[in-house]
């Protein structure tokens, strides 16, 4: 009887067993309007799959990066990414409740306990496309000099403003 039950049942926990896996990624194309990833899963199954984002977030991942995959029905021709993570570039040592957003590289924008931290990771960081920038209940401080509290050297109080700096 048992023999039977598991006769029947085999297939559908086939299915079940390949509905979910776990790979490495291979390469990625980013030109379709669904970014394609290839996935090399089990021991020498490489699949070619659409890999879904979160609206308004996007990544080109770098190869080598750890892949979580689902397979409609476990049907392994129908498979679809859900999720990269790339552990030789994660963020670390964040507080409970923070948010980061990183790369390989070493640039962060991070939602700490303390406030927003940008770091460009060595390189530039630009704004651009705006036609101001507006900060309001705060200062600016560039390279220690307060944009409220600064003093110019050579006005008479009430005088002459200063010229733009050259």
């Amino acid at each position: 009887m048992i023999r039977s039950i598991n006769k029947v049942m085999a297939p559908a926990m086939r299915g079940i067993r390949l509905m979910v896996g776990r790979g490495v990624l291979a390469l990625v194309n980013d030109a379709a309007k669904m970014q394609t990833v290839q996935v090399k899963l089990l021991d020498g199954e490489v699949r070619d799959m659409e890999r879904f984002q979160n609206y308004g977030f996007t990544s080109y991942p770098q190869v080598g990066a750890e892949v979580a995959a689902v397979f409609v029905g476990g049907n392994r021709d129908h498979g679809l990414v859900l999720a990269i993570d790339d552990r030789r570039f994660r963020l670390k040592a964040l507080q409970a409740g923070e948010v980061a957003l990183y790369d390989d590289q070493g640039a962060v924008i991070k939602l700490s306990r303390t406030g927003i931290v940008i770091n460009g990771g060595g390189h530039a960081i630009n704004i651009s496309g705006a036609a101001q920038v507006n900060v309001t209940g705060g200062d600016v401080i560039a390279d220690g000099i307060s944009l409220k509290t600064h003093k110019h050297g050579g006005v008479t109080a009430g005088g002459a403003q200063t010229g733009i700096p050259v």
